[in-house]
């Protein structure tokens, strides 16, 4: 609601309660226990800001936001809060809203991509502890530094692959790559991908103009994500919300103090932000905070207990909507007396008091005045909102998806060439060449086999006198290769072998004939030789020892008898025998 251009909130004793829209920018704080009436506060706010013509961004994570696409109805509760905050008139109406949801079943698909969301953001999604997101972080260095995209998460498990194997090169340059690290990212990895994170990496990716868009009326777009679902998964859910976050600061140009803001952002369920938080990404979150004031973006963090948001980041927000607090131990007491200190007292009311005190409904409510100080607290009503309140059916949600104009732009994905396909084209390429290479090895020695390999001989080095120097010089002489002596192998069988008898004719002797008186040649009988059977020795008993001159006459005989003619030899061997007196 508006009064004067400005946001009517509430209504307390001293009348209207109001917030200055150019100081949206400086953030704010809604806080209250469970059903003290805080999302009935956002949506008044919400409503405000979309007929100021400003954007709005907020998650859904009961469901029932949606109310604020369809016109309200009165009933008795309305018209008792209408009594009570002093409204005269109540103009039911509904808003522009685009539904989103991450998992593309309630509202139009919300994407990004891996190089988008960064290893910082990653690294809590995936619950990493310092030692994995230092790995991670080196892993999108290499990825940059070799032109290799990051959109999904195969193509991040691809670069982890990568990587892993060739540790060893990159480690001089980078940094340690533990194979058992890369393993344990790749496990968070794939409790991601069943908890529906491949619906979330991909193209095409969430525009962030998409959101700063007014309808022909001039009202700021609502974006409402449905993150009843998201919501189970805390870790996704809040690094979901401050990749948004981030992408607003880095996207949005310098705009500084105007008269509207940008666009401004609802963060519900806040203490999720904060829960576990690495100091780095501690740090960024409160430079984002700091910091994108100036591109004309508000942030109102919603939470339960304001002692969820650390001190650091509570002291940058100037506006407070805190509804009634429970206090029942005294932890939860010494809570409630911090907070009504960080309150601007009120002369009227105890502040401590009051919030244990405060009805469904009302809050305490603490904005700048022009001046950029804090306003007196005020405890008021809230206003009723003139959007329904609650969730609205599945057919009116699936009408308002299919005819809203985004609804050609995410329906469809794609996926164009990235790590991925990078990888596996180069992996298929040096296969192909590995194979090659094997089967040319392969050849080769079968034929180095068949041929033979010659051994080259070595080559040592001697010292020769030089004459001409007078010095002994080195020359390398050449030895003959050393062979390998062969194996000793058992001897085979003897072949048994076939004997031929070769028949022989002696030559003929001369034998004396006493008839008349000469020696006559005389054929010996044929003598049987074996070969190459050796007869076996015999013991010899006795030994015949024959005169020089019958072993003479023998002798003369035979070499005459094969060379000469009959009667030549006999005249030579007579005569011979005369000569030593034998006849």
């Amino acid at each position: 609601m508006l009064l004067n251009n400005k946001i009517w909130l509430g209504t307390s004793a001293s009348g209207p309660v109001t917030m200055l829209p150019e100081l949206a920018n400086r953030h704010g704080l809604i806080s209250g226990a469970t059903g003290t009436g805080k999302t009935v506060t956002l949506q008044v706010l919400a409503e405000a800001f979309s007929q100021l013509g400003v954007p709005v961004f907020m998650a859904d994570v009961k469901g029932d936001l949606a109310g604020l696409a369809k016109p309200g109805e009165p009933n008795e509760k309305i018209k008792s809060r209408m009594a009570a905050v002093g409204m005269d008139h109540f103009t039911p109406q509904g808003n522009p809203v685009t539904f989103w949801d991450v998992f593309g079943v309630s509202g139009h698909p919300v994407r990004t991509t891996v190089s988008e969301m960064g290893p910082l953001l990653l690294s809590r999604m995936l619950q990493l502890n310092d030692t994995q997101a230092g790995v991670l972080h080196i892993i999108f260095r290499i990825a940059d530094d070799e032109g290799l995209l990051l959109i999904d998460l195969k193509d991040l498990r691809a670069m982890l692959t990568y990587a892993g194997d060739r540790a060893g090169d990159y480690t001089l340059r980078y940094g340690n790559i533990a194979k058992a690290t890369v393993g344990a990212i790749q496990r968070a990895i794939a409790v991601l991908e069943d908890q529906g994170g491949n619906l979330f990496f991909g193209e095409p990716a969430l525009d962030i103009a998409d959101w700063l868009v007014r309808d022909e009326d001039g009202k700021g777009m609502i974006n409402i994500l449905a993150a009843d679902k998201l919501f189970l998964r805390p870790n996704m859910y809040s690094a979901f919300l401050l990749w948004m976050l981030a992408e607003l600061y880095e996207l949005l140009p310098e705009q500084g103090d105007k008269e509207l803001p940008r666009m401004v952002f609802f963060f519900d369920e806040a203490h999720l932000l904060f829960n576990d938080c690495p100091k780095e990404l501690m740090e960024k979150i409160e430079l984002t905070i700091r910091l994108i004031r100036s591109k004309g973006v508000g942030v109102f963090f919603i939470t339960q207990n304001p002692a969820d948001v650390p001190s650091s980041v509570l002291s940058q927000l100037a506006a407070r909507v805190q509804h009634a607090l429970r206090a029942f131990t005294p932890a939860e007491q010494k809570v409630i007396r911090t907070v009504a200190q960080t309150f601007r007292p009120n002369p009227e009311f105890d502040t401590e008091e009051a919030i244990t005190q405060l009805q469904t409904g009302e809050a305490l409510l603490s904005f700048l005045e022009e001046s950029g100080a804090p306003s007196v607290t005020q405890r008021a009503v809230i206003l009723p909102p003139q959007s329904s309140i609650g969730a609205i059916s599945d057919q009116l949600r699936a009408t308002l998806i299919e005819t809203g104009d985004l609804q050609s732009k995410y329906a469809h994905t794609f996926d164009r060439e990235s790590a991925y396909e990078m990888l596996s084209a180069k992996f298929y390429s040096q296969s192909a060449a590995g194979t090659a290479r094997v089967l040319a090895e392969e050849i080769i020695g079968n034929v180095t086999q068949a041929v033979g390999t010659v051994e080259q001989p070595k080559r040592s080095v001697m010292q020769v006198f030089d004459p001409a120097t007078g010095r002994y010089v080195e020359r390398e002489m050449q030895t003959q290769p050393e062979y390998q002596a062969p194996a000793y192998q058992e001897p085979a069988a003897p072949v048994p072998v076939q004997v031929k008898k070769v028949q022989q004719t002696p030559p003929p002797v001369l034998v004396y004939n006493p008839q008349t008186g000469q020696y006559e040649p005389q054929q010996q009988m044929p003598m049987v030789q074996t070969q190459p059977v050796k007869e076996p020795k015999v013991a010899k008993t006795t030994k015949t020892v024959k005169g020089l001159g019958e072993r003479m006459l023998e002798n003369f005989t035979r070499s005459t008898a094969s060379g000469a003619g009959y009667t030549m030899g006999r005249t030579i061997s007579r005569g011979i025998l005369g000569i030593f007196g034998i006849k």
